[in-house]
């Protein structure tokens, strides 16, 4: 059963109602895949032949460093979808490794069958370009994030974003195991380089908030 009301909050469906999202759908094959926590959902390297969307729960992208160590890219939950910019292209491979987070359900559609929603409704069309469009962003955001050497150089870099330029105090999103696997670290490693840059003056941190004393100088940190 889909939730058409949810389908309409996707990148993918922005600004229709649920009646015409409906109504678009049965116009052309689709498939719903269910799969429960841990399953493997798609692994790197496969191909991508259709446009895949979150409809229950919640899956992960993750990727091996040169070292072999797996790192978690993000979060992928309903209804946003799954490699959206790999459908096209010379190389329609999935990037990364995807596994479910919990109980999954996920709607496929292929790629010819997707291509006659995007004849059928030019906000479909928009709205695909744009989420490709940022999804192209967010991956270069991530590169340059995963290219840092250090875990302190990762934690400066990741509190800066989250404060721009108005903020010095911030409550962090993830709690530390979560942040350790976004980081691609060891939680014992993470809470030890967050603990030097609280006592070297840069941070004080009291539980999930904390105050960057002076960005300047995490800045700084950054370049060496």
């Amino acid at each position: 059963m889909i939730d058409f009301s949810l389908l309409a909050k996707s990148p993918v469906f922005m600004g229709l109602s649920p009646e015409r999202i409906q109504s678009i759908l049965e116009s052309v094959h689709f498939q719903i895949r269910h799969f429960d926590k841990n399953d493997l959902v798609v692994q790197a390297g496969d191909e991508c032949s259709s446009l895949i969307l979150v409809l229950s729960g919640s899956v992960k992208g993750e990727m091996a460093d040169y070292t072999g160590k797996t790192i978690k890219i993000e979060d992928i939950e309903a209804p946003r979808p799954l490699a959206a910019a790999f459908l096209f292209g010379q190389k329609n491979k999935f990037p990364v490794t995807v596994i479910a987070n919990n109980e999954v359900a996920l709607l496929y559609i292929q790629r010819s069958e997707f291509l006659k929603l995007l004849q059928k409704d030019q906000r479909i069309l928009t709205n695909y370009l744009n989420s490709i469009s940022s999804r192209a962003q967010f991956l270069s955001q991530r590169i340059n994030f995963l290219s840092l050497k250090t875990i302190r150089q990762k934690i400066a870099h990741y509190l800066l974003e989250l404060a721009g330029d108005r903020l010095a105090i911030v409550e962090l999103p993830l709690s530390q195991a979560q942040l350790a696997e976004f980081f691609g670290v060891t939680r014992p490693a993470l809470a030890r380089a967050m603990g030097e840059l609280d006592q070297e003056g840069y941070v004080e941190v009291h539980r999930r908030t904390v105050r960057i004393l002076d960005k300047t100088k995490m800045n700084n940190l950054l370049k060496g």
